[in-house]
Parts: structure tokens; sequence; C-alpha cells
């Protein structure tokens, strides 16, 4: 059922019959849709950050084989495994990946957990909130990430009936949601990392703080969930309490889209830390805290050796996408309905790299969308897609923050977004999504999204 249909139906039940009223409640379901895909695609930003860092850490305990003698002793088994990598790669002038397993594509699934009651049980009985597919190639040393909506309605295996998938953790632990995942999507999910709610208090009172700008005064208080947040706006070293606060803080205008902003200048933060020379003495704490709060089926060799794939990763061959589908809503129960035909489009996409090339003769339309701010970018923009030959059908203004590249057609593939940069520099730097029947402007082969400050 299409979104259109949904609130037809639903604005016929209350007795609504305007043509403008029915217009006006899909433009808003539209742009309802348009932010939760924002929220996952930041939520993954946010989680493939944290894992990166802990694998950046791993990488350099690695490198640092004078700090392996000195943390484990010089004649332990994890000493000798580094410093026969290190001596390894220092015979190459450029580090090599090569999975202990092949060269094959991987494919990893990404989760993180909410909170547990039981404190002697960290896993058990959580859901996730975060569910990202990533797949790897280690030949072109490329990352295609899908994200898939926590509400999005799917049948749990052993007869466990529909439900949304993140309760089969809760259900059937990680074995379940593993099965739900190959199992809605067609594909088979080679390893796991999982990750829990407790980390980043954790990862904060490791590192000795943050620094982090706050961009607005934050004032809240909730006693019964012993929550209390109070921030100026300015640049602030936040300690693991104010940290957690800052990241929960959503009460504003922008709601969740707000703290998911929040969430990915954090880790901006977290990543500033890691890089500072004196963060090498507090690895070993980073690394109890990942052994702790990290769950996953890769040995310490894998991990390595994805910490080595990360150091070489080209930036420019990252494609991302959210599931597709619409809201739904049965009784209190909210649903993502995915979309059969683009789900299955955006798999042989991003999975198996199933590409469609365009030719000399295909001729590309644009929109551009842009905040007030940026409308003299936005006007330079679409004067060099002019020039380059591409038919720039619709502009118009957005609330966003984030630039964007969003790909709706099949055949605006990465490697043509490679190829555009060097036609319209204007659109470097911008981060690639594959968003097939998303329009937020009109219907077009790709958006750009010009936002920020």
């Amino acid at each position: 059922m299409t979104v259109y249909r949904q609130i037809n139906n639903n604005q016929n039940k209350r007795g609504v019959s305007s043509k403008k009223d029915k217009n006006k409640a899909y433009l808003n379901e539209i742009k309802r849709q348009q932010q939760r895909q924002a929220v996952v695609i930041r939520m993954f930003v946010m989680i493939a950050l944290f894992f990166l860092a802990v694998l950046v850490c791993l990488f350099y305990i690695g490198m640092n084989t004078d700090f392996c003698k000195n943390t484990f002793g010089e004649d332990s088994p994890i000493t000798k495994f580094f410093d026969k990598m290190a001596s390894d790669n220092a015979n190459k002038a450029n580090a090599d990946f090569v999975l202990p397993f092949g060269p094959r594509r991987q494919n990893v699934l990404l989760l993180g957990v909410d909170a547990s009651d039981n404190p002697n049980d960290l896993w058990t009985g959580t859901r996730t909130d975060t569910i990202i597919l990533v797949n790897i190639d280690p030949r072109t040393k490329s990352v295609n990430a899908i994200s898939i909506p926590r509400d999005s309605k799917v049948y749990l295996p052993g007869n466990h009936g529909i439900q949304k998938i993140n309760a089969a953790h809760a259900i059937g632990g990680v074995g379940m949601t593993i099965k739900t995942v190959e199992d809605t999507l067609g594909v088979k999910v080679d390893r796991y990392i999982m990750v829990h709610d407790n980390a980043v208090k954790s990862i904060v009172e490791a590192l000795g703080g943050v620094n982090v700008y706050v961009e607005k005064n934050m004032n809240y208080d909730d006693y019964s969930g012993k929550l209390h947040i109070h921030l100026t706006k300015g640049v602030h070293h936040l300690s693991p309490t104010e940290a957690v606060g800052y990241l929960r803080f959503r009460h504003d205008p922008m709601g969740d889209i707000g703290r998911t902003h929040r969430q990915q200048w954090f880790l901006r933060g977290v990543l500033d830390e890691l890089k500072k020379p004196e963060t090498v003495a507090k690895i070993p704490e980073i690394v109890g805290v990942a052994r702790k709060y990290v769950k996953t089926n890769m040995s310490f060799y894998e991990l390595s050796q994805f910490a080595m794939m990360a150091k070489h990763l080209d930036m420019d061959k990252i494609e991302i996408a959210t599931l597709p589908g619409a809201p739904n809503k049965k009784g209190h129960i909210s649903y993502w309905i995915l979309d059969p035909e683009k789900t299955q489009e955006v798999v042989d996409r991003l999975i198996y790299r199933d590409k469609v090339q365009p030719d000399e003769t295909t001729q590309m339309s644009a929109s551009v969308v842009y905040t007030e701010a940026k409308t003299a970018e936005a006007q330079q923009l679409i004067n060099e897609l002019s020039a380059a030959g591409i038919n720039v059908v619709c502009k118009s203004h957005i609330s966003r923050t984030h630039s964007q590249f969003l790909a709706h057609s099949a055949k605006v593939t990465n490697e043509y977004f490679n190829y555009l940069k060097k036609q319209s520099p204007s659109v470097s730097g911008y981060q690639f999504v594959y968003e097939p029947g998303m329009y937020p402007c009109a219907n077009s082969d790709f958006t750009v999204v010009v936002a920020g400050k």
C-alpha cells in the first residue's frame, strides 16, 4: 500500500474529504519519512565511527611492539603475533589487506543494543536499536552499508510470527537476529559485531573526557530517570556523565534529529582524542571497555585485519542506503513496511554489487535542495550541473544540516558520482546515499542537498 493510500484511508475514517488537507497530510508524511531515514543514516555514521575507533586502537596496539612487550610481556603469544605482523608490513611499501578467510566479499552485521535490566547479563533480553549490514570488498577496499529500520515488520523464525525486527534479539539472541536478516534479505551473514549502550560512558571515562562544542543551552531534569542535563552554549570538555546527558538531550524543536546530530559531533570529538599521542597509554583501558561492551564472533586476528583495511579505505567508495518502505500503524504498534521491489534493488546493488552503467547517450536529471544560508553555493552548483549537460528539474529550500548526494536511479553509480565531482567540484566531499523512490524535490535521477552552517 502506498503512503498516499494509507493517509487517504485514515482521513476518510475521520471524515476529512478535502483534497487540500489530503495533500498537506501526504506531504507531512513524506517529510516524516525523510526525517526517519536521515536518523538511520546518521545512526550508521555514529556506530560505524565507534567501531572504526575501536579497530584503530587495535591497530595501534599491533604496530607498537614496545607497547605490546611492556603490556603483555616479551614472550607472550600476543606480542609475538604482532611483532611478526609489524615485521611483515615493514617489508612492504604499502601494507596489504588480506583476510584470513580469503579475498571474497564479506557481510558483517553491526548491532547496537539497548540497556539491560540485569547488571550481571548485559545482552540477554535486549533489543537491537541499530541494525546495519555492511558489505566489505577486500579486493577493491570498498564498503557498502544497508541500514535496517528497527521497526521493520518481518517474520521471525521458529514460529514466532510477525514482529518488529528489533525484537529478534530479545526473543532469540544474536542467532535469531542473524537468521531473520538472512531470511528477510536473502543474504548470508558472515560475521557480527554487537556494541552495548553502556559503552559511551566508559569510553569517555577511559579517555578522561571529550571536547565538544555545545550548540545551545541545555537544561533538563528527569528525577525519575535520574537524568540531569545542565550545559551552556560553547566548548566543553565533557565528563562521562555530561557526555551521556549531551547525547540523550532531545528537548528542542529538532527532537531525535537534533540528538543524532549531537551523536555525530560527539564521535568526532572521540576520534580527535584517539589521535592524541597521550592516548596510547590509555589503550589498555579502552580495549578493556571494548572487551566488556563489544560482543563478536570475529577473532582478534580478523579484527586487526579489518583495522588494517580501514587504514587504506577509499572514502570515495563508501555507499550507504536505508531499506525502502513506508510507515504503517496497527492499533498502538507502528511498523515500517518494507517495499519488496525497492528492497531487492538495494540488496542487489549494495550487497551483490550489481550496477547499471550509463552510456554516452544517457541524459541525467537532477534536483538541488538547499538551506537559505547556502543559496549562493546552491546557485553555483546549479550552474556547474547545467554546464555539464545535466537537466536541473527542481530547486527548493529544505531544512537539513548535512550536505549529501542522494542517488535515486540505479544508473547513478558511485563511479558516476566520482566522475561528476570532476565536472562539478561543488559536490566534492558530499556523502553518497542510495535512496530509490524518495524525492525531496522532484522525480529526478539524483538530488544534491546543500546544507550546513
